[in-house]
């Protein structure tokens, strides 16, 4: 069971009326790993003393004393029921939902191999590290909803109440088509699109720039060794010649 203080501090009301003093706190328990459970309940304070709290387990107002027994049972009513119910999803449901609680999926798009299927490949989109679990994951090609060779993985549990989902394509690759990952999720003020860029990715340009370099300064090497040996060479052959030409100007 988790309790979040920070959720009942702030619906409190302190009123003072020389030296009485009324306190109502209002305060949520979550429980569950999605805390899909939550618990309500209101606390009327008098001098501080706990005079009467409703509790929406319960679904009733509970008195402490005599009097405040009598003002619980005039509240036990559908209406007053139904009014707890209001302000229990407007306090504790949306703050859950709230900037305090929610993360922004981090999205990734991939391509993978496929082996024995009816396409050469297949594209695999990926949110990680959201909350909370509600989450949608769709296919666009050309501005079009892809529906036929679609699937999609179970929303998972990533750990430290985050999530992931994975949403794959089955497809064939078309020279310039336009494909698209779209993912909605309350934390997304509009729905986000990470297209398919079919270039290789980073890591990969990067190998074969990095392979290019290697080729290109062997080749350089190559030359000037070349080049090098050529000019050795031939200021050998210069220097034998000139000692040839003196020695037979000797024997004249």
């Amino acid at each position: 069971m988790y309790e979040v203080p920070g959720f009942w501090g702030i619906h409190g009301c302190n009123l003072m009326q020389g030296e009485r003093k009324f306190q109502n706190d209002n305060k949520t328990i979550y429980s569950g790993h999605d805390f899909e459970d939550m618990e309500f309940i209101i606390t009327d304070i008098f001098n501080k003393n706990v005079m009467m709290e409703f509790n929406s387990t319960r679904g009733n107002w509970t008195g402490f004393s005599v009097y405040s027994s009598d003002v619980a049972k005039s509240h036990n009513n559908p209406v007053d029921k139904a009014l707890r119910e209001i302000q229990k999803k407007k306090l504790c449901t949306k703050l859950l939902f709230s900037d305090n609680m929610a993360f922004t999926p981090t999205i990734k798009l991939k391509s993978v191999k496929q082996f024995g299927g009816s396409h050469p490949a297949v594209l695999v989109c990926s949110a990680f590290d959201f909350y909370p679990k509600q989450i949608k994951m769709t296919w666009l090609r050309n501005q079009q909803q892809v529906t036929t060779g679609v699937s999609s993985s179970e929303v998972m549990p990533d750990g430290d109440w985050y999530y992931q989902s994975h949403s794959y394509l089955e497809y064939t690759p078309t020279p310039g088509e336009k494909i698209a990952c779209v993912v909605e999720h309350i934390t997304l003020s509009k729905p986000e699109y990470v297209f398919w860029d079919p270039s290789l990715p980073v890591a990969e340009r990067n190998k074969i720039v990095v392979g290019l370099s290697g080729l290109l300064l062997g080749f350089v090497a190559v030359i000037s060794g070349l080049i090098y040996y050529k000019k050795k060479s031939a200021g050998y052959i210069t220097l034998c010649n000139s000692k040839d030409n003196k020695g037979t100007i000797m024997n004249y």
